[in-house]
């Protein structure tokens, strides 16, 4: 994929950084086109005051005017963290020297998986503003009242709208920030920039060549699909995350056995779902629990998603936190939602009652993959109590919803290893306020989002501290946005 770096600032310019050997060049180019990085000569220039010694790179465009200009924050990622928070930042009129950089070409949010009556397991409420301002413009009661919908959705009597709708409300709030955004940018590194002994600035690097410039960074890479060591996927074995645009491929027949391995609320709604678009096939879900388990959707347990459960898990010592985790894990993890077990328990009745099993569950149980490629898989799956194992090897095709792992945020902080606090498992420590702590002397603000749960707790990874998660990140940027580095010597060191 060709590397791209993009910009929109408030005076409607597309900005970049290209670092040209050891000379430090912002471009401007109009909005709308793409600023391309391709390989030049080194220039035969030495460092001047005020510049980074970098690797550097050229911009085929001749339309490129310079300019300085660093920002005040440069947000890596934009999935649903970053898009709260670029609302929060456009609230607070924050948004003039903001910057978000996203790898995708386009938002998106789970698409794959946006099961045609699959519904979200949280209110509307908490959407990613209402629960910072109720008042936004950017509320999903905004978006119904946009989509002339309003009257309709309060008809409907739920809390918990369909997940397509709510991808569609995303995509809406989206497109009103899409200036703040450039995608299909794939940062690689964050690397410092000193004045005398201070580090004053970052370089957000993209590819070998593109370079921003901003004081604060705010990670948000969002979760990686988890897939069992040692497999690959390939085209009759893949993650769950592919669901909708591999079964596309597909057309009308996938399978004549397709198993779905995980016990949580995307395998039992990938299992239903299968049902109903392949008739003639077998469904097969392997989990290793002796049944699915409910979610615990209760008031009281849902507290623990609560702002105020925030900052009573930051406080808590490491062995009440492991305790929290394990009390609440069915909270969130390996667990479905009432109306779905509902489902499936009647629709394997009902096939026993007229003697067509295509629903065989396989409870207590492992996968064992013998072999697989993209034109046959063979699977053992063993029961666990006894130990007897049952082949599968007839036109299979393995579905692995196994859920997701947040990306560490220290794989693109490497450069400045040195300046990061870290705990005794080597995790990076933050503030309450998802700041990490450094050292003495660093001067720029690293902030992270989601990968979290070590700290903040359960609900880092999920939708419903989104809003207010933003709101506290905003807050504190704002708290520091007049800071600027004063005039002096600004070199990169190796």
């Amino acid at each position: 994929m060709q590397q791209r770096l993009t910009m929109w600032s408030a005076t409607g310019l597309i900005f970049g950084h290209a670092l040209c050997m050891n000379t430090c060049r912002t471009m401007v180019v109009p909005r709308g086109k793409p600023l391309c990085i391709e390989r030049v000569p080194p220039l035969p220039c030495q460092p001047k005051m005020g510049e980074s010694t970098m690797p550097s790179g050229g911009i085929a465009d001749p339309e490129l005017a310079l300019v300085d200009r660093t920002l005040s924050v440069v947000g890596v990622g934009f999935g649903v963290t970053g898009l709260a928070l670029a609302a929060a930042l456009h609230e607070a009129e924050m948004t003039e020297d903001a910057l978000f950089l996203e790898s995708r070409p386009k938002f998106g949010w789970h698409d794959d998986m946006l099961i045609e009556g699959s519904s979200m397991q949280v209110s509307f409420l908490k959407d990613i503003v209402t629960m910072r301002n109720p008042t936004s413009r950017f509320s999903f009661i905004s978006y119904l009242h946009a989509m002339g919908r309003l009257t309709n959705f309060i008809n409907h009597g739920v809390l918990t709208p369909s997940r397509r709708e709510f991808a569609d409300y995303l995509r809406w709030v989206a497109r009103q920030l899409d200036h703040l955004v450039r995608y299909d940018v794939h940062v690689t590194d964050v690397r410092p920039v000193y004045e005398g002994a201070t580090v004053s600035a970052l370089d957000i690097v993209a590819g070998e060549n593109a370079v921003v410039r901003t004081r604060n960074l705010v990670l948000g890479t969002g979760l990686r699909p988890r897939m069992p060591q040692g497999v690959i996927p390939n085209r009759r074995v893949w993650h769950s995350s592919e669901l909708l645009s591999r079964l596309a491929e597909c057309g009308d027949y996938l399978a004549r056995q397709i198993v779905v391995v995980g016990a949580g609320q995307s395998a039992a709604e990938i299992a239903l779902y299968l049902l109903d678009r392949y008739p003639d096939s077998q469904v097969c879900p392997v989990f290793a629990r002796y049944g699915y388990s409910a979610v615990d959707a209760s008031p009281f347990a849902n507290r623990i998603f609560d702002p105020s459960g925030v900052d009573d898990f930051y406080a808590a010592s490491p062995s009440v936190k492991a305790s929290l985790l394990r009390y609440h894990g069915n909270t969130n993890y390996s667990v479905v939602s009432s109306d779905v077990l509902g489902a499936l328990y009647r629709r394997q009745y009902e096939q026993s009652v007229i003697g067509d099993p295509r629903l065989r569950i396989f409870h207590a149980s492992r996968l064992h993959l013998v072999s697989f490629n993209d034109d046959s898989v063979v699977a053992d799956i063993e029961f666990l109590p006894t130990g007897e194992v049952t082949r599968l090897d007839t036109d299979l095709v393995v579905i692995y919803a196994t859920g997701y792992e947040s990306r560490d945020p220290k794989h693109l902080l490497t450069s400045l290893a040195g300046y990061l606090r870290t705990d005794e498992l080597g995790a990076l420590r933050l503030d309450r306020r998802y700041r990490v702590k450094t050292v003495e002397g660093f001067r720029c603000g690293i902030f992270v989002q989601g990968a979290t749960e070590s700290t903040h707790g359960i609900a880092s990874t999920l939708l419903s501290v989104a809003a207010v998660r933003a709101g506290e990140i905003s807050q504190s940027l704002m708290e520091t946005s007049q800071a600027r580095p004063p005039a002096g010597s600004v070199t990169h060191r190796h």
